[in-house]
């Protein structure tokens, strides 16, 4: 190949090259914050809930170690998260094919061909050989991108890209928040399944003493009936256990995409030390980092990049295609002086009649943006009502588990009044039956309770973003 067709292919892909490019996409603003700017306040919420809210791992929220290599083994082999992983991958793949056609293609080409014609169609009257050679390199179709509608479908990709990747992050902080409350609900199913053990236990004592005081004539067979009624309800609440607790496990394994592991059991009451203490920010500083916030925005701005290339197909457009080389008859001849070819081949496509398909493809991108703008400020409305629930639950079930203690406190006090009373004739044995059910219910229902406030914890570590966004 010459120098000069060097030259003169270097100087259109340069002249491509320095070409600017306008841009039609509409300036993006973010929608204002459609929430309040304070969270709410009242006698259900905390006094601090606008304090400040530093990042908080979930390697420093999660403080029980069996909690935590729980989640490093969901996180390494939950299927879900793997899918997101794969289709963040597979996003960026499509950010970098789109992102390529900013740029001119090259090609090599080589090709060479030989043909004999007989005499009755040969130009000479005469049959001939002949053949043809080349080798060059070409430009094809390339956009020379005056009006920004490959930038504007780059930048699409772009935005596509780093929302699948927020997206990616708020899946991995929805794994973390299940894997927990599936813990905890999982060791409150064990206790409810201890407690009822223990209850039944009780009552069974109790069943062979009233018979014996019935054999004996000293208990009526009333009393005999509703000793019995309260063993059958007890074991049946323990076939109720055993079924959650094996139900409970095996969700958890799913989660974890791994066998669980043999753990031990979990004290019955909170110690204090299953969750560190969880800030709250301002709702600004909040809403704005949540992962599922950051990628609805992105999709907003993808939106919005998607206008302007509606914008761009309304306008010109100039395609290039371009080639040069060295071509002889000879393949001894490729590299010969004189050799050398090229050509510079613009074409122009201007818009003229398309039925309305351009406008109304417009239509259909600035609607597209619509519809994001208001599914990015029901995400914002959404977190607001989650953290703000959170804050009212915190509050609210910390005085309820005191009430709690002591409603269990106090039935325990029943029971041994009412055993002493019946010891001494002066209460029957079914005073004595009900305060046993009186403390089984109470000390369920503290156990409940104490699942229903970790979990609201969690959810609220959830509802704040979960940390850091790495």
């Amino acid at each position: 190949m010459s120098t000069a067709t060097l030259r003169t292919l270097s100087a259109a892909l340069a002249l491509s090259g320095l070409l600017g490019a306008c841009s039609l996409m509409p300036a993006h603003e973010r929608p204002a914050l459609p929430t309040p700017a304070a969270w709410p306040t009242g006698e259900a919420y905390p006094a601090d809930g606008a304090a400040a809210a530093p990042d908080i791992g979930w390697e420093t929220f999660f403080r029980a170690p069996e909690l935590q290599q729980l989640i490093r083994t969901a996180l390494d082999n939950n299927r879900d998260l793997k899918a997101a992983a794969l289709n963040v991958e597979a996003y960026r793949a499509q950010y970098r094919i789109q992102r390529a056609d900013r740029f001119p293609a090259l090609d090599v080409e080589a090709s060479g061909t030989r043909q004999r014609l007989p005499a009755d169609l040969s130009a000479s009257g005469e049959a001939a050989t002949t053949g043809q050679y080349s080798v060059g390199l070409g430009v094809a179709a390339y956009e020379l991108d005056f009006f920004g509608r490959v930038r504007s479908l780059e930048q699409q990709a772009l935005e596509n890209y780093l929302a699948q990747e927020a997206s990616q992050r708020a899946i991995r902080l929805s794994l973390t928040a299940e894997v927990a409350t599936a813990w905890f609900t999982w060791r409150s199913d064990q206790a409810q399944l201890a407690l009822t053990r223990d209850t039944l236990n009780a009552y069974e004592a109790s069943l062979a003493l009233i018979r014996q005081r019935f054999e004996a004539g000293a208990a009526s067979e009333l009393e005999l009936r509703q000793a019995q009624a309260e063993v059958d309800a007890a074991r049946a609440q323990e076939a109720r256990y055993v079924r959650q607790v094996a139900q409970d496990a095996n969700g958890l394994q799913l989660l974890l995409g791994a066998p669980l592991p043999p753990q031990a059991g979990m004290p019955e009451m909170p110690d204090g030390e299953l969750l560190a203490e969880l800030p709250v920010g301002l709702p600004a500083d909040v809403l704005w980092r949540r992962p599922d916030i950051v990628a609805a925005e992105h999709r907003l701005r993808a939106a919005n990049a998607n206008i302007g290339a509606a914008r761009a197909a309304f306008f010109p457009g100039i395609t290039l295609t371009a080639s040069a080389g060295t071509a002889s008859s000879e393949l001894s001849g490729l590299f010969d002086g004189g050799s050398g070819f090229w050509s510079f081949v613009p074409q122009l496509r201007l818009p003229v009649f398309n039925a309305g398909r351009l406008a109304a493809s417009l239509d259909h991108a600035e609607l597209r943006k619509e519809i994001a703008v208001a599914e990015y400020e029901k995400a914002i409305q959404t977190a607001f009502r989650e953290v703000s629930d959170g804050l009212a639950a915190r509050q609210t079930f910390l005085a309820q588990l005191r009430a709690e203690l002591d409603l269990v406190d106090t039935n325990r006090h029943y029971l041994d009044l009412a055993g002493q009373r019946y010891r001494a004739g002066v209460e029957s044995y079914l005073t004595v039956l009900d305060a046993q059910r009186a403390l089984f219910n109470a000390r369920q229902q503290l156990i409940g309770s104490w699942l229903a406030q970790l979990s609201s914890e969690v959810a609220l570590y959830k509802a704040l973003g979960g940390g850091s966004p790495s």
